[in-house]
């Protein structure tokens, strides 16, 4: 993919200046941006397979088939989650009461796989069976595996077993019936698969973690954008409720169940089972800094006119305070409340937390103005937690123009820019933060990707412009301090947006073009920024470059120079790149690593994961320089290692 360079070709010189080592890249640069849209959290990442556990839906039957006699009740064990499902025995032995639940899209099941299944109920000298079914079945008997459970007590208790499936199946379904002549009550009926990601209960599937683990992400942005702020406010996400006993956390509207009419999906509700307290243990585990976003007060400004849809300023108290526990829950002593309760739910140390996001894309006066007790707020108690503002939802234009003043007379340490934009935008901001401020405040690009006009999926065009233009983060990275893709995860069966960066069904998950664009970035941002240019100008797509973008860094730690190059014009450019302010330093060695499809419209599928993948190989140095030809529209990026100092 970048062969030797033929001799009748123009060669585009470009100098690297060893010499004039630059900013140092944060280790939050490359990240992850998540938000429960798409099935992303319950039905995705969280790797409960039965929806609507806790019968506690708005319809407390949602996603239940009941069969026989049964009737629910509302004063359950969990003050939060009430309701639960009284069995009645049929009164007939060839007549059954229990109930079937649908999962999401069906339940996903491997063959010799196991998965624990647990309930908590009642009806002392009772029994239940579990089964998992096969409704489509062509065989005798629907039922795929199935255990009794005795019930013990007349008190509420939890009970569990292990269920192994003998095949492979993306939609089957869960039976609890009542197999005894007694009543028996059920709630909170829960199956995970065994093997989840560290093989731990309650939490999240081993495959969508993987993908997120291997971008080696700097920061993780959680749990949302728009669904921080809520349709209304009674539906914002609340992070209170989503901590402490699972089986209490209490059932949410999704944001974006309703949002779009052609994309309608009336059943999506958040369990809470995936909180702030497994985002912050996620964040452990994949090695990223936590980046936990609250209200500020506002609802969704795009679906509410009506200034009584928010907070007023003088009443914020509340959601100012809950801002300050967020802090203590995550980094306060186990004396404090909240400290308290992160310690009791397994993890008395703190979780160091640096970030908190205020609000998501507001606008407007009330953008400032409702900030501003939050930032006065933590400076005060936690001076040295950084804070995260917004210039609203557009990448330019009079709000964005309005707001990045404002965030700086705030004060604000880091400023969201989103961008969500078709191929022409991308390629013409290569340049785009090589003026902005040196002095802050700092830039998160917090949500961005390519939507291609007229094709909104994940071909591979989309992630090669995307490439192009993290060319520009990088060389302004004193300025860009975060830079996250949106969104994150799809599910193909119940998608609201697109595109998105991980896609997936039940059993199989696949990554986009986009991540690996991502992790090429991410696992080689090096650790200085060093010059690039081509005749005494960056490389940023600007007139007479043949398309071509491009930047350098050093990674101090590899003894290694890192050139990535995005060649978006329709005909292969021949490069000279030459590395130049060695003093008494020698190239040793070079690979290029390319990312290119002859389709641009191509993509990978979960038929097809690999069809577009990063391609490495060996490639010869010409003393102090690299010489080589990018075919058109390819990503490439060269490592070439050093020795000496």
């Amino acid at each position: 993919m970048a062969s030797a360079m033929p001799a009748f070709a123009q060669v585009h010189n470009m100098s690297v200046r060893t010499d004039k080592v630059g900013a140092d890249i944060q280790s939050t640069m490359y990240g992850l941006f998540f938000e429960d849209i798409n099935f992303a959290a319950d039905g995705g990442l969280y790797a409960e397979m039965v929806k609507n556990r806790s019968f506690d839906f708005p319809y407390a039957l949602t996603g239940w088939t009941p069969f026989g006699k049964l009737e629910v009740k509302d004063d359950g064990p969990f003050d939060k989650n009430p309701h639960y499902v009284r069995m009645h025995y049929s009164g007939h032995r060839d007549k059954f009461t229990g109930l079937e639940n649908e999962g999401f899209f069906g339940m996903g099941l491997k063959e010799g796989a196991q998965y624990r299944f647990s309930v908590w109920a009642r009806g002392a000298g009772e029994k239940i069976r579990v089964e998992l079914v096969d409704n489509d079945s062509m065989g005798e008997s629907q039922i795929l595996t199935s255990a009794e459970i005795a019930i013990s007590s007349s008190d509420w208790q939890k009970y569990e077993t292990i269920l192994t499936s003998p095949q492979t199946i993306d939609d089957a379904h869960l039976r609890v019936v009542l197999a005894s002549k007694g009543d028996v009550d059920v709630e909170h009926v829960s199956l995970f698969p065994v093997d989840t990601w560290g093989g731990k209960a309650n939490m999240l599937r081993k495959d969508l973690v993987q993908a997120l683990y291997d971008v080696h992400p700097g920061v993780f942005r959680f749990p949302g954008g728009c669904i921080i702020e809520g349709t209304d406010l009674e539906t914002r996400y609340n992070w209170k409720n989503s901590v402490g006993q699972v089986e209490n956390r209490p059932v949410n509207e999704n944001r974006w169940h309703y949002t779009f009419g052609y994309r309608l999906y009336p059943d999506y509700f958040q369990s809470y089972g995936l909180g702030f307290y497994e985002f912050f243990l996620l964040c452990e585990d994949i090695g990223a800094a936590a980046l936990p976003v609250v209200s500020c007060g506002l609802a969704c400004q795009f679906q509410n006119d009506d200034p009584k849809a928010h907070v007023p300023v003088s009443e914020l108290g509340s959601y100012v305070q809950d801002a300050l526990d967020l802090i203590e829950f995550a980094n306060g002593s186990t004396s404090t409340k909240w400290g308290k309760l992160r310690a009791d739910m397994g993890h008395p140390e703190p979780f160091g937390l640096k970030y908190i996001g205020v609000g998501n894309e507001q606008w407007g006066t009330e953008c400032p103005e409702h900030l501003k007790p939050f930032v006065e707020a933590i400076r005060k108690a936690y001076p040295d937690i950084k804070i995260v503002g917004t210039s609203g939802p557009d990448s330019e234009g009079e709000q964005f123009d309005y707001l990045w003043p404002e965030m700086k007379k705030l004060g604000a340490d880091l400023v969201d820019e989103h961008f969500y934009r078709p191929e022409t935008w991308f390629l013409s901001q290569g340049a785009r933060y090589d003026k902005y401020d040196r002095k802050g405040p700092k830039v998160f690009a917090g949500e961005y990707a390519c939507h291609g006009k007229g094709k909104k999926w994940n071909h591979f065009e989309a992630s090669l412009l995307e490439a192009a233009f993290m060319t520009g983060l990088e060389r302004n990275a004193d300025v860009v301090h975060m830079a996250t893709y949106a969104p994150l995860f799809a599910h193909v069966k119940g998608w609201q947006w697109r595109p998105d960066m991980i896609w997936y069904d039940n059993l199989r998950s696949v990554r986009t073009c986009s991540w690996y664009v991502q992790e090429l970035y991410s696992t080689n941002k090096g650790t200085n920024v060093l010059p690039l240019t081509m005749n005494g100008a960056s490389v940023s797509g600007q007139a007479g470059q043949d398309g071509l973008f491009a930047s350098a860094v050093l990674d101090k730690n590899k003894s290694e120079y890192i050139v990535k190059v995005a060649n978006t014009s329709d005909a292969p450019q021949s490069l000279k790149v030459t590395f130049d302010g060695l003093k008494k330093k020698t190239l040793t060695g070079a690979t290029s690593v390319s990312l290119h499809s002859d389709d641009l419209d191509a993509e990978n599928t979960l038929d097809e994961p690999y069809k577009i993948i990063p391609i490495e190989a060996s490639i010869p140095l010409n003393g102090n320089a690299l010489e080589a030809t990018v075919p058109a529209k390819t990503f490439v990026l060269y490592k070439v290692t050093f020795a000496g100092k």
